[in-house]
């Protein structure tokens, strides 16, 4: 009898316990300033994005987020730098397109560092996204007509781009993947030289970014065709997307979006996670992104990762297929 009450009494206490409210984990929170490592110079639409976001996790989080601008090969100097920081929270990084999809088939060793398993993503964010535009001296008004062009004189037309193995390199090489056609590819160092010599004419075409072209086409100095893009430029509405325009699969976004080093506490994680997206709901940044020529283009960390794998493929065979080497 002693035994069976025994028994009784602990079946009552442990219903009784798991009766009672679940207790609720504290929230992380930085003991110290977070640093930001952003691998470009200050300024421009990447330097603006990051700041923007840093500030509004930084009222959240009540510590202060300091961007650190570390520019240099490629990306490959800031983003190494990440990697290879105390994985405690206190650490994040910027990446992009470039740093986290092409530096590991474009550099030696992939740049120094792993973009998958040296990483814990946080989110994707925004979206740079390349205009097909060509100089008012080409005749042709739309996709078909430029494809028509490049097939009747293949090779003639010279197409440029920000460098060897940049984001409008590779979407120019997709494209011609996609449409069966050639064309001259022209190297420049920056978008500054390659906008002069498409309004000046010494340059027929590009793949180039909203911000780089924006003015240009809305002036008419500048003939926009299509955006490389599974989703029409907010800036540009009316322009159709090359899949709309008859050269489907050449979706060439520069995508931008927040990273840890792999190994940070889950805790820190999930918070930064849901500081970035609430951030990036909010229309004050928002405005901020848009008026900087880039779309606003979320995916939580579990959609990213598998973005980012799939990405990660899809350039390495456009770099291979076209043998595309960094000068």
């Amino acid at each position: 009898m002693t035994d069976r009450r025994q028994i009784l009494r602990s079946l009552a206490a442990l219903s009784a316990a798991s009766s009672w409210p679940a207790v609720a984990q504290p929230v992380w929170s930085p003991t110290r300033p977070v640093t930001l490592i952003v691998p470009y110079p200050p300024g421009g639409p990447t330097d603006i994005l990051a700041r923007t976001v840093a500030a509004d996790i930084a009222r959240e989080l009540g510590q202060a987020v300091t961007v650190e601008n570390v520019p240099g090969g490629a990306g490959a100097i800031g983003t190494r730098r990440a990697a290879q920081a105390a994985p405690d929270g206190h650490t994040l990084a910027l990446g992009n397109n470039q740093t986290h999809a092409t530096n590991v088939s474009l550099l030696p060793q992939g740049g120094g560092y792993d973009p998958i398993k040296d990483f814990a993503p946080i989110a994707l964010c925004a979206a740079l996204q390349h205009i097909v535009v060509v100089g008012n001296d080409v005749p042709v008004r739309n996709t078909a007509e430029l494809v028509a062009l490049a097939r009747r004189e293949p090779g003639k037309l010279t197409a440029g781009s920000t460098g060897p193995g940049s984001a409008s390199h590779l979407a120019l090489e997709l494209f011609k993947a996609r449409s069966g056609t050639d064309m001259a590819h022209v190297p420049y160092k920056g978008s500054a030289p390659l906008l002069q010599d498409l309004l000046g004419g010494h340059v027929k075409l590009s793949f180039a970014t909203t911000p780089t072209v924006l003015a240009q086409v809305q002036a008419g100095k500048l003939r926009a065709l299509a955006v490389a893009s599974p989703n029409r430029s907010p800036h540009l509405p009316d322009l159709p997307t090359l899949a709309q325009a008859g050269v489907p699969g050449v979706e060439a976004d520069a995508w931008l979006g927040f990273f840890a080093p792999a190994a940070t506490p889950p805790a820190a994680l999930a918070r930064y996670r849901q500081l970035v997206t609430d951030a990036m709901k909010k229309d004050s940044v928002r405005a901020t992104v848009t008026q900087q020529g880039m779309a606003v283009d979320v995916k939580e960390a579990g959609p990213f990762a598998v973005f980012l794998q799939q990405d990660i493929a899809r350039w390495a065979e456009v770099i291979r297929s076209a043998r595309v080497t960094m000068d």
